[in-house]
């Protein structure tokens, strides 16, 4: 992508910022000088040679240890340290951090080089544009920072609206008292300290009606709990939290209340037996402060997820959720666009390549007429895995041991243990299926994903076929009443039809959210049993 500024002067303060020797080589390095894209940072620490980290290697810039006075050098060249031990050149976008001995004295300095890059926004400009609050997620170094500054330059510049940066450690809007121009016209607010962030962040809505809100690194509760209220006010967001991916900030306490909490809800007995699950459970606590998350893979890549409300709770009850990976074209464009699934446990998360190689179904999926998979069943029913391969017709057998394993099947419990074969199936590479619950469903489920059936299907279509199922099931005279699992009052409403379509009775009973269909053999294949208590046969009521 091209830089749209002229940064040569800039190029200059951060080389005549560095130790003459180490700028003398550094500049020596032709193309990879500060002036090419693939420089990040320059190292120094004390008593070891000068060091460049580029994109791709690591280069040692002089073979001479870097002394007190080269440290001195550069810490005279800038501007005062702050509290999070982080200072920079004025005007320029260039971050210079300190590593401090016991005594306070600067032993390191990590020189961090700095740009602003027009386009590197074009992946997520849909979703600024459009209002939504957008939360980006990535490992340091991968563009966060720059993104988030390109897209408080569009909004402010190319679309009219009034942004206010709360810029916490300068790296947004640069050092010193007039902001870089990467910005735009965008306003920015100074972070005293940093265990400020959060007041600075109330208080530029209060005083400076700002339409948007820029912050980069939310990290304590304080600052997550200021992002709320600003949301609720009406406040566009667009900032950035500790975390790689959406399972990192679901499993982060102190994060999770921006993508609407996570709390864990006690069910009743019935209810637990009923789900084949324990008591215990968790569920999304309140509304998500942003609408939309971004995980950036790479300066090429990213994955959205644009209802954050909705594929965590997908997450939550044992669903796939779908993100959508966009890659970008040499001139920042959108160039491709894919539907990527997400699956409930972070070991089958699609930032996670090695992870998802191992456990991935979509690795089992048979050519036609290819030979049969061999399952091993671990914490699960060996006659219930008979029956789903049956019912199924999938070309499968149960085998004994794990040298004749083409897959193992467990269970959630057992998984996070990792007992028995489950850690040798892991050191061999041998793909582990982790269900749900211990049901034949659960285990036709997984069987229809190895054959490729089914795959990548919404709750809705998961609900209709289970309905279907149960409606085979009774009218065959095999079951006098099946319960479904509890769907909302839409999914019920289908479920009703479906099974009026088929000739076969169905009720509602329960109470939400645990609100469920029972279907029971039709008038044709005899009379059916009385309903239970509560239940309201044909009809759905709210």
């Amino acid at each position: 992508m091209a830089d749209g500024f002229d940064d040569r002067i800039e190029r200059e303060l951060l080389i005549a910022a560095l130790p003459p020797r180490v700028a003398t080589a550094l500049t020596a390095q032709g193309d990879d000088a500060p002036d090419g894209d693939g420089l990040l940072e320059v190292v120094l620490d004390l008593g070891r040679p000068p060091t460049a980290r580029y994109s791709d290697r690591e280069l040692a810039l002089d073979e001479g240890e870097v002394t007190e006075q080269d440290i001195d050098h550069v810490v005279a060249s800038v501007s005062e340290f702050g509290d999070d031990n982080r200072a920079g050149i004025p005007r320029t976008l260039h971050r210079i951090s300190a590593i401090r001995n016991r005594r306070g004295r600067i032993v390191g300095l990590t020189c961090r080089v700095g740009r602003a890059v027009t386009g590197s926004a074009g992946a997520i400009l849909d979703l600024v544009e459009s209002g939504r609050s957008v939360l980006l997620l990535g490992a340091p170094g991968v563009g966060k920072t720059t993104m988030l500054r390109e897209a408080a330059r569009v909004l402010a510049d190319e679309l009219g609206r009034r942004v206010v940066i709360v810029d916490t450690s300068n790296e947004i809007g640069g050092d010193g008292d007039i902001p870089h121009r990467g910005i735009g016209s965008a306003r920015r607010m100074q972070v005293p300290k940093p265990e400020l962030q959060h007041q600075v962040m109330i208080e530029a809505v209060e005083n400076h009606m700002p339409e948007v809100i820029v912050i980069d690194e939310i990290g304590a509760s304080l600052e997550a709990s200021a992002a709320r209220t600003i949301a609720e006010r009406g406040v566009q967001l667009i900032g950035t939290a500790h975390g790689n991916t959406l399972h990192n900030l679901m499993q982060n306490p102190t994060l999770s209340d921006l993508i609407g909490g996570i709390e864990s809800v006690t069910l009743g007995d019935e209810e637990a037996r009923r789900r084949g699950t324990q008591k215990t459970v968790l569920e999304r606590r309140a509304p998500p402060t942003f609408n939309s998350l971004v995980e950036i893979q790479s300066f090429v890549r990213v994955a959205v997820h644009e209802d954050i409300g909705a594929t965590v709770d997908k997450l939550l009850r044992g669903f796939d959720a779908d993100a959508e990976v966009r890659t970008l074209g040499a001139v920042g464009e959108v160039a491709q666009v894919e539907r990527v699934s997400v699956a409930p446990s972070a070991h089958e998360s699609l930032a996670g390549e090695r992870d998802e190689a191992r456990t991935e179904p979509r690795m089992l999926t048979p050519a036609p007429g290819g030979p049969p998979r061999r399952l091993l069943p671990f914490g699960v029913s060996r006659a219930r895995l008979e029956e789903a391969i049956t019912s199924t017709r999938s070309q499968a057998e149960v085998v004994d041991r794990l040298a004749d394993a083409d897959a193992v099947l467990t269970l959630r419990p057992y998984y996070r243990r990792r007992s028995g074969p489950l850690r040798e199936a892991e050191a061999r590479g041998v793909p582990v299926l982790v269900l749900r619950n211990n049901t034949v469903m659960q285990m036709a489920g997984a069987l229809l994903r190895m054959r490729g059936d089914g795959e990548g299907a919404d709750p809705t279509t998961a609900a209709l076929r289970e309905a279907e199922d149960a409606i085979a099931a009774v009218s065959h005279g095999g079951e006098q009443r099946i319960e479904l699992t509890p769907q909302n009052s839409y999914i019920r409403r289908l479920q009703h039809e479906l099974a009026a379509r088929h000739g076969a009775t169905s009720s509602s009973r329960g109470r939400e959210p645990y609100r469920r269909v029972l279907v029971a053999p039709g008038p044709g294949a005899g009379a059916p049993p009385p309903w239970p208590r509560g239940a309201q046969p044909l009809e759905e009521r709210r």
